[in-house]
């Protein structure tokens, strides 16, 4: 058949056929929001809030199935608000920009600039050196370090940072995969599950901890009522909240993984032995690598200290330059290592979230769920946050946790004030629980990471995944129940 032309671009018939097959998503998704625009918005609703619903529901659609670059739909979320919503577009421009977006733009250079150090052998040095030669405690410090670094950091630097240290492991023990199945199975989720449950231990560990952190002061701050400085959440009442939920699963993750895999080596002294002598062919950390850690130490010291007053995203930033300034990484590294989609994406979906509570639409939805909720007696107390556990892992299983929180966020917000309850305790049970997406090698990219190493195959993520995702949520839910109420907040 005779092909022809659009837009001055040739096509064939196939050629369109396929180019349909790959977008019908898009494709359905449009129709859908178109349909729904026409319909009448139901009773509680506004005109402006179904239209945020609306929009919300083809976004997900589309950071689900994945029909274009997700960039792409952070455009398309930018442009509806302006049209479909009837904003003025310098308004939304300045809501795109808060400094919950700063931080995550300054996170990411700086995971650039210490990925470019090259400190991943000497990570693993000390990890055995601190823990033994045994492969349980080695296990369980890989974890460690992995949590605390993935808490400031982010996973996905952390996962790129250490996964060498564990193949390094490996291959030192045996150079025949299938004789080291367990054992590369064991190290390598104790790097993937470390970050995973590390990241919710600080702001800096995740994009959704910076999120929940924006909207708590959108939503609820008054700068002349002091008695709401409480919702200022900062860098120290985080950790107070969070860090001890991450110390807690720990051991419990090193025994699950030693339930479900069974790693043929009990210790691994020969591959030891090996790496030592490789840290001594490296030679001492020369003064480059005792920058590139000062101005990292600085900056966490900054994010402490100093984040109430001028914001983490600006503290983020200032370590960023200072690794430009002395030198350690180039600019164009920099750059290309940098995903600037990433930033336009969290962007695009926490402008939309702080629309989704102007336009009444987080409290309609929250409205309706805690009608749900109250036929099973779970609008109130820790059958609610159990609730709200269970909806955002299943949310964040399909989509990626900062979305999954930009959201969520408005919705349990709001659900915390139509319920009477701490909008506190229900954030930060939407933040954390929004990193128990477990069940398959794309829901974090410290999975990604590990699983593109060749040494797991799909099928072991959800086979431990389920597990735990259970011990999370209980962990999570037994601090809210005994810990939280000590914290006064």
């Amino acid at each position: 058949m005779q092909g022809g032309t659009v837009l001055g671009m040739k096509f064939s018939p196939r050629a369109l056929g396929l180019f349909l097959h790959d977008r019908r998503w898009l494709i359905a998704a449009l129709i859908i929001g178109t349909i729904l625009y026409f319909v009448e918005p139901p009773t509680g609703l506004s005109r402006e809030g179904q239209i945020v619903l609306i929009i919300s529901l083809v976004a997900v659609i589309l950071f689900v199935t994945e029909p274009v670059p997700l960039p792409s739909v952070a455009l398309m979320i930018i442009i509806a608000q302006i049209i479909l919503l009837g904003l003025d577009s310098s308004k939304v421009a300045r809501s795109l920009m808060s400094d919950s977006v700063l931080f995550i733009m300054g996170s990411l250079m700086l995971a650039v600039a210490i990925v470019k150090q090259k400190l991943d052998k000497r990570i693993a040095y000390l990890i055995v050196q601190a823990t033994g030669t045994g492969i349980y405690p080695i296990c369980v410090g890989i974890s460690f370090v992995c949590g605390v670094l993935a808490s400031v950091i982010g996973e996905h630097t952390v996962a790129a940072m250490m996964l060498p240290v564990a193949v390094t492991l490996v291959t030192l023990t045996s150079n025949n995969p299938k004789e080291v199945k367990g054992l590369a199975a064991v190290l390598l989720f104790s790097i993937s599950y470390g970050c995973a449950i590390g990241g919710i231990g600080t702001p800096s560990g995740g994009a959704r901890n910076a999120i929940m952190i924006s909207y708590w002061k959108d939503f609820f701050f008054d700068p002349t009522n002091p008695e709401t400085r409480r919702f200022l959440v900062d860098y120290v009442t985080w950790i107070k909240y969070a860090y001890p939920i991450f110390l807690l699963q720990l051991p419990l993750v090193t025994f699950i993984l030693f339930a479900v895999f069974k790693p043929e080596r009990k210790t691994l002294r020969r591959a030891v032995a090996k790496l030592r002598k490789q840290i001594e062919e490296q030679g001492p950390m020369k003064g480059r690598d005792w920058a590139a850690v000062g101005i990292f130490l600085a900056t966490l010291v900054g994010w402490v200290t100093m984040s109430e007053s001028i914001g983490l995203g600006t503290i983020a930033l200032m370590g960023a330059v200072f690794f430009l300034i002395v030198g350690l990484v180039p600019w164009n590294d920099m750059n290309s290592g940098v995903n600037w989609g990433v930033v336009l994406l969290y962007a695009a979906t926490i402008s939309l979230g702080v629309e989704m509570q102007a336009s009444g639409a987080a409290e309609w939805v929250a409205t309706s769920f805690l009608e749900l909720l109250g036929p099973l007696n779970m609008d109130h107390g820790m059958p609610l946050l159990a609730a709200y556990t269970g909806l955002t892992t299943l949310v964040t299983n399909t989509m990626s946790a900062g979305a999954a929180v930009a959201v969520l966020g408005p919705i349990a917000l709001r659900t915390a004030e139509l319920a009477n309850e701490n909008p506190l305790h229900l954030g930060f049970i939407t933040a954390i629980s929004s990193s128990f997406a477990y069940f398959t090698a794309a829901a974090h990219p410290a999975f990604t990471i590990v699983y593109a190493s060749g040494y797991l195959k799909a099928t072991d993520f959800f086979k431990v995944g389920w597990r735990m995702a259970i011990m999370s949520a209980a962990v999570l839910l037994l601090a809210a129940k005994f810990y939280w109420p000590l914290l006064g907040l």
